[in-house]
């Protein structure tokens, strides 16, 4: 038999074997196509009823025993169906539309969560919250955010220290506009030196980011100073005095996604100390 009509069969039998999936008001299993999707999930105390997660939710550490089910843009019908899940809570910021319509047409509940920017993100924690039956839990974690959103800037509007934010060493990738990184560097009042790129996440020369005079950059997670990539980049900006202290910045991963850390990723980027004697002129 092909291939094709044999994974057709398969899900047919799950399908068949499996008590057939409802709109819960409280969902009691639940399923996790997003690494910020699960931190929220755990945040709003409702780990137990977490039953898979993706490859790539790593975060928090209860979550590691969970069933897999492959990763954001393919995960496995076979195993999620397998888990007989009540809610999929996914993402539109790295899970594919075609997944949401092929788990709908399956009849498998979804709550898609769909806020993008940092101003968005306790109206969609609410939505959620209020979607898998935690709506204190929810508003707690919301106005947390709210209040750090509601901080009036350290800096006057674009008068702020020119920052560049490194995702990714060599090539030389940083956070452009339209990221929940941008946002963060707005609401403190950084100038962002690639917000008037033409993508989210722009590929940069070195040459180009030294042209625009950064007084910090900031290194996302996994770009150590003893990687190679790193050091590499980190000699090419030596020059231009950012080797100063303070001017180049190592953080975590925690504005990389829109959940429960991200008051922990402003308060990384947040200025505890001057940008040196060598600051860049504007």
């Amino acid at each position: 038999m092909p291939r094709p009509l044999l994974r057709l069969l398969g899900l047919a039998l799950l399908l068949l074997g499996a008590s057939h999936p409802t709109w819960a008001e409280t969902p009691e299993r639940i399923v996790s196509l997003a690494p910020a999707m699960t931190e929220i999930l755990f945040a709003l105390g409702l780990g137990e009823r977490v039953v898979g997660i993706t490859s790539v939710c790593d975060r928090p550490e209860a979550a590691q025993g969970k069933t897999r089910v492959g990763g954001m843009s393919n995960p496995s019908l076979e195993a999620i169906l397998a888990l007989k899940p009540e809610l999929v809570v996914m993402t539109t910021d790295g899970n594919p539309k075609h997944i949401a319509d092929q788990l709908q047409r399956l009849g498998i509940p979804i709550h898609v969560f769909t806020p993008r920017r940092l101003s968005e993100i306790p109206g969609g924690i609410r939505e959620l919250g209020a979607r898998v039956g935690a709506e204190k839990a929810a508003d707690t974690l919301a106005r947390e955010l709210e209040r750090l959103l509601k901080t009036p800037p350290r800096f006057a509007a674009g008068e702020g220290p020119k920052a560049l934010f490194v995702i990714w060493p060599e090539p030389l990738i940083v956070a452009g506009p339209g990221t929940l990184i941008d946002d963060a560097l707005t609401l403190i009042g950084y100038v962002n030196i690639a917000a008037d790129a033409g993508t989210a996440y722009p590929r940069f020369s070195v040459e180009e980011a030294l042209r625009r005079k950064p007084d910090v950059v900031f290194l996302g997670l996994g770009h150590d100073r003893d990687n190679p990539r790193t050091q590499r980049l980190l000699q090419r900006l030596a020059p231009a005095g950012l080797d100063h202290p303070g001017r180049i910045v190592s953080v975590g991963d925690a504005l990389y996604r829109a959940g429960p850390r991200l008051p922990v990723g402003i308060v990384e980027i947040s200025p505890g100390q001057d940008f040196g004697p060598e600051r860049a002129t504007r």
